[in-house]
């Protein structure tokens, strides 16, 4: 089975972390979480603090080619702090040069714009920060997943069955 690479920070948004992680590790995959330092992060669960989750290494202890897909989960808090982590924007990078799978789900797509991975794609995301994506260069769409050139993008919690098949697909 394939070894997936889920990499959050404290405010993530706790569905678009569990869900992929519990159904992922359930399709016999190897999961590890990954934050800019090793140890508990904080979920936000919709209108507050939510459950924490251990995050097995730090983001600059990890190498794109020790894994084969690369998961990104929203949450406003958790990309807008990761796009500041330099390490954490390289690493999506490497993934993405690599030609391994990224999915990025909510917020989360503000990653792939600020990796370069936007320019002209077509992706969705969460609808408040679809004119950023525009603005990155790529065609938006209103979709539960999109896949483009490696790249899967989701909307909302709402979607992450679709999401998370997506994954699986691409992990194939």
């Amino acid at each position: 089975m394939a070894k997936v690479l889920i990499m959050a920070s404290d405010g993530f948004e706790q569905s678009e972390l569990f869900v992929p992680l519990e159904k992922l590790k359930d399709a016999g995959h190897d999961v590890t979480v990954a934050a800019p330092k090793a140890g508990a992060i904080k979920a936000w669960d919709k209108n507050d603090w939510g459950k924490s989750v251990t995050a097995d290494k730090a983001i600059a202890d990890v190498d794109a080619a020790g894994y084969d897909a690369l998961v990104l989960p929203g949450g406003v808090i958790n990309p807008d702090n990761l796009r500041k982590n330099e390490k954490a924007v390289a690493l999506i990078r490497g993934f993405a040069d690599a030609g391994k799978p990224v999915a990025a789900i909510c917020h989360a797509p503000w990653l792939l714009a600020e990796a370069g991975l936007a320019q002209g794609r077509r992706l969705t995301s969460y609808d408040s920060i679809r004119t950023d994506m525009r603005n990155a260069g790529a065609e938006v769409v209103d979709e539960k997943v999109v896949v483009d050139r490696g790249v899967i993008t989701s909307r909302n919690p709402d979607d992450l069955d679709a999401f998370v098949g997506a994954i699986e697909d691409a992990l194939r």
